[in-house]
């Protein structure tokens, strides 16, 4: 089990520089990748959030690179292009201002005067940086392992809680019953008090009977113990396999259930199982928002 939340940073040397990549990552229900490159590698920004979808499965990811040392040669004047482009200058100067000073400034609008470098050189720095957010990601996937057995120990104890609670609910659920079908009774004598004779006592035994099976809780118990031992299965499973969306939605069932239960609790004990449940259920929740 991995969290979504970390930060790595990897760094990859070169003949006389170095490129250095930080990467952080928070809990997002889809993968989101965005990069911030230095001025001299923009254009490889692309490149380097492709590096990190290809290792990466869900969160939002941040990567932030920055070069140290001589990463890239300067680009060089094509002084042929330059000096041409200045007696062009100077002939359309000529025309039309005598005399006027011809700013060698002017040239930087020209476009494709300077050479960029080489395509080794570009080869190379490509693999650098791929090789920087590689070991960035290793860094902060053993960061992301980390938290997250620490997540799956908080989790199995509130499991264990939970559970605790489902057992409490069902010890207390006979007596419950049987406390609801002895208060209708009452009710019924009372309001039966005074009146003429003629009614089936059977038929309101009947009656009561039905109100009290309507407030049975055993079948939301069942489900809520099978949902629990499946979070608990999901948890178990190998550290590295994503089980985030599988959890959640287990957490969802468990949820509906906890629901179901406070509004058929007619017993003062068991709805206060009920809210200790949905607390627990909320604790999770939020932990399993960061889980991969």
């Amino acid at each position: 089990m991995r969290s979504m939340t970390g930060f790595g940073l990897g760094d990859a040397s070169l003949t006389d520089g170095r490129v250095v990549a930080e990467i952080r990552s928070v809990n997002q229900r889809f993968l989101d990748v965005r990069a911030r490159l230095p001025r001299e590698l923009v254009d490889l920004t692309m490149f380097a959030e492709q590096v990190a979808r290809e290792r990466l499965r869900r969160g939002r990811i941040e990567i932030i690179v920055r070069t140290e040392g001589a990463v890239l040669a300067p680009s060089t004047l094509d002084k042929s292009k330059a000096r041409a482009a200045f007696r062009a200058l100077a002939e359309l100067r000529d025309e039309l201002a005598p005399g006027a000073d011809v700013p060698l400034s002017l040239l930087c609008a020209v476009p494709d005067l300077f050479a960029p470098a080489g395509g080794h050189e570009i080869a190379a720095v490509r693999a650098a940086l791929k090789l920087a957010i590689e070991r960035a990601i290793d860094a902060m996937e053993g960061m992301c392992l980390r938290e997250g057995e620490a997540l799956a120990s908080d989790m199995r104890g509130r499991v264990a809680t939970l559970r605790a609670l489902a057992s409490e609910v069902v010890a207390r659920a006979d007596e419950a019953r049987e406390a609801l079908r002895r208060r209708l009774r009452e009710r019924v004598e009372r309001l039966l008090q005074g009146v003429e004779a003629g009614f089936e006592a059977t038929r309101i035994e009947a009656e009561v009977m039905l109100l009290a099976e309507r407030s049975d809780i055993t079948e939301e118990v069942t489900r809520l113990r099978s949902h629990l031992d499946q979070f608990g299965g999901a948890l178990a499973a190998p550290s590295g396999d994503p089980c985030g969306r599988r959890l959640d939605f287990l957490l969802q069932e468990m949820v509906r259930e906890a629901n179901t239960l406070g509004s058929k609790a007619q017993d003062a004990a068991i709805s206060h199982h009920v809210v200790a449940m949905k607390v627990e259920l909320e604790r999770l929740r939020e932990q399993v928002q960061n889980i991969e």
